[in-house]
């Protein structure tokens, strides 16, 4: 027969021992609520150290998709999508009521030309783009320049072509802003094949863009087609594609890193990114968490995102070895 104390000792240990499991289930609960929360919503599995395609059926279809960019609140995408025997066109979707909207293309689509990867800036502020469309005063398009929209409280504004000395190019390609307002893309020198194209930057110093340089070698190095820079919004990294002889394929993500106000040696970003297909045209999540990116053969390719939080921890710690040899 049991006594009363043993009846009292077994039902609180029932209660304490239930403790760590509740924890848990409140854990995994939260975890998932985090996990599932706005840009999740666009794909059916959440990758972790493979890439996965984004948003199968909706955003990555049997057209050729590329570059794509969200809002801060992440309740806004934007890519670039190229249906076959067509132009590049930018599409969207927006978030309302925790529901995604179909996709569509962009109201301020080009009449004449075309429009391609857009890139919202880090405060929300400013969606940029390149265009083939005319530039204002012209009747034909003066080659490849970055527009942008500004946010207005009615939606984003008409585009309009970004100023000197950018609109001087006559190619500007995949630029994207940091917080600081600098802005990084892909330019040439006269003369330059597109193979030959590289890394450029232009400084925002007293609200003046004055000039365009060219990065150092440690970005721009020893290889071709080096375009498609996203600049992490602190500007403590660097992403790019390059095509080089000891890739993994026809074309590789690469990352340098700014230490003590100096960029890296670019590091191949290794094979949970890069197979033997292109990959090109990287950005990164607002939240940070995930890579995105394009994989493609030239003709057929989609988005792919993979986690980034441990893969650029991997990196920042191969790349300080690296240094000390």
């Amino acid at each position: 027969m049991k006594s009363r104390w043993g009846d009292f000792a077994v039902k609180n240990l029932k209660r304490v021992s239930s403790i760590p499991v509740f924890a848990l289930f409140l854990f995994a609960c939260s975890k998932q609520i985090i996990e599932n929360s706005k840009v999740t919503l666009l794909s059916d599995s959440l990758p972790n150290e493979k890439a996965l395609v984004f948003g199968k059926g909706t955003i990555s279809t049997d057209a050729f998709e590329f570059a794509i960019t969200f809002s801060p609140e992440m309740d806004e995408v934007f890519w670039t999508k190229r249906q076959p025997d067509s132009q590049n066109e930018i599409w969207m979707m927006k978030l309302e009521n925790e529901v995604w909207s179909e996709p569509e293309p962009v109201i301020f689509k080009a009449e004449s030309g075309w429009d391609f990867e857009p890139h919202i800036n880090p405060q929300g502020t400013r969606l940029y783009f390149g265009s083939t469309r005319p530039l204002p005063d012209s009747a034909k398009s003066n080659g490849l320049h970055q527009w942008y929209c500004t946010r207005t409280p009615n939606g984003w504004s008409d585009p309009v072509p970004l100023e000197s000395p950018m609109i001087e190019k006559s190619v500007i390609m995949y630029l994207t802003a940091s917080l600081k307002e600098n802005l990084f893309f892909t330019t040439g020198e006269k003369g330059d094949k597109p193979e030959d194209w590289v890394i450029y930057r232009s400084i925002k110093k007293n609200g003046i863009y004055r000039s365009i340089e060219r990065m150092g070698e440690a970005i721009n190095f020893h290889g071709k087609y080096i375009a498609h820079s996203y600049i992490a919004p602190d500007e403590s990294y660097l992403i790019y594609d390059a095509k080089r002889d000891l890739g993994h394929g026809e074309s590789d993500l690469y990352i340098s890193f700014k230490r003590n106000g100096q960029w890296t040696k670019a590091l191949n970003m290794g094979p949970s990114v890069n197979s033997h297909l292109n990959e090109m045209c990287p950005s990164i999540s607002p939240d940070g968490r995930y890579l995105f990116f394009h994989r493609g053969d030239g003709i057929r390719g989609d988005i792919y995102w993979v986690k980034f939080n441990s893969l650029k921890k991997q990196l920042e710690h191969q790349s300080k070895n690296n240094s000390k040899k």
